[in-house]
C-alpha cells in the first residue's frame, strides 16, 4: 500500500533497500570468491612443457624414399617435393600448380597418394615414401607404366608421373575397379592436355594386368 504522493511506506522501502544491499553484498562475495578461486587454479597449474623450436635454419632429417634412408638438411619450411627435387635429385614428380590442386607432384606415402607440394619434408620423416622412380626395375616397367604407353595416356608429360602414382595408389586399394570408380579415384589429378580417355583406359588395363 502506498502512502502520500505515491511513496512506498517506510517499512516496505527499508525492506527493499535491505534486499538490494544484501544482493550487492552477495554478488561482491561471489565475484571475489571466483577471482580467488581462479588465482588458486592459476597458481597451482603446472607449466606447459617446453616445445622444441626448429629453424629457421636448416636442420638434419632422414627420409625413407623408395625403401632407402636418405639423410639431408633442409629448412623446416621446405616441402617434400622441393627436398627431393633440389637436395636428392629425385625429379620425377613435377611442380606445376604448387598449390595442391593439380596432382602433378603426387607421391605415395604409407600407401596413400599425397600432394608432395603440400607436405613438409620434416613432417614426412618416419613414413614410407614411394616415387615414380621406383616403378621400373631392371628395365621392366610396372603394369601401370605399360598401360599408359599402350593407351597413349600422356602428351606433354608434366602430369604423367603424378597420374601414374595416383593410379597405382588407387589400384592397390581397389584391384577390381569399374570405370566410374576410376573416374572418382583419379579425380584429384588434372591433365591440361585432356588425355582423360587414355588415362582412364590405362588404369582399367593396368588393373587387369596387376591381377594377372
Amino acid at each position: 500500500m502506498r502512502g502520500k504522493k505515491g511513496k512506498q511506506p517506510k517499512a516496505t522501502a527499508e525492506k527493499t533497500a535491505l534486499t538490494r544491499r544484501d544482493f550487492l553484498r552477495g554478488a561482491g562475495v561471489a565475484v571475489s570468491g571466483g577471482m580467488l578461486a581462479g588465482n588458486a587454479v592459476i597458481a597451482t597449474a603446472s607449466p606447459a612443457p617446453a616445445t622444441e623450436i626448429l629453424g629457421p635454419g636448416a636442420v638434419p632429417i632422414t627420409l625413407r624414399i623408395n625403401g632407402a634412408a636418405q639423410k639431408l638438411s633442409v629448412e623446416p619450411r621446405v616441402t617434400l617435393l622441393d627436398a627431393l627435387r633440389n637436395d636428392l635429385d629425385i625429379t620425377g614428380a613435377k611442380r606445376v600448380c604448387d598449390r595442391g590442386t593439380c596432382g602433378a607432384c603426387t607421391m605415395i606415402m604409407d600407401g596413400n597418394a599425397v600432394y608432395s607440394c603440400s607436405v613438409l619434408a620434416i613432417e614426412a620423416q618416419g613414413h614410407d615414401i614411394t616415387t615414380i622412380e621406383s616403378l621400373a626395375h631392371a628395365g621392366h616397367l610396372h603394369p601401370v607404366m605399360t598401360a599408359f604407353v599402350t593407351n597413349d595416356a600422356q602428351q606433354c608429360g608434366f602430369c604423367t608421373p603424378g597420374f601414374m602414382m595416383a593410379c597405382k595408389a588407387f589400384l592397390d586399394k581397389h584391384p577390381h575397379p569399374t570405370m566410374d570408380q576410376i573416374n572418382e579415384g583419379l579425380g584429384g589429378n588434372i591433365c591440361r592436355c585432356g588425355t582423360y580417355h587414355g588415362l582412364r583406359q590405362a588404369a582399367l588395363d593396368a588393373s587387369k594386368a596387376m591381377k594377372a
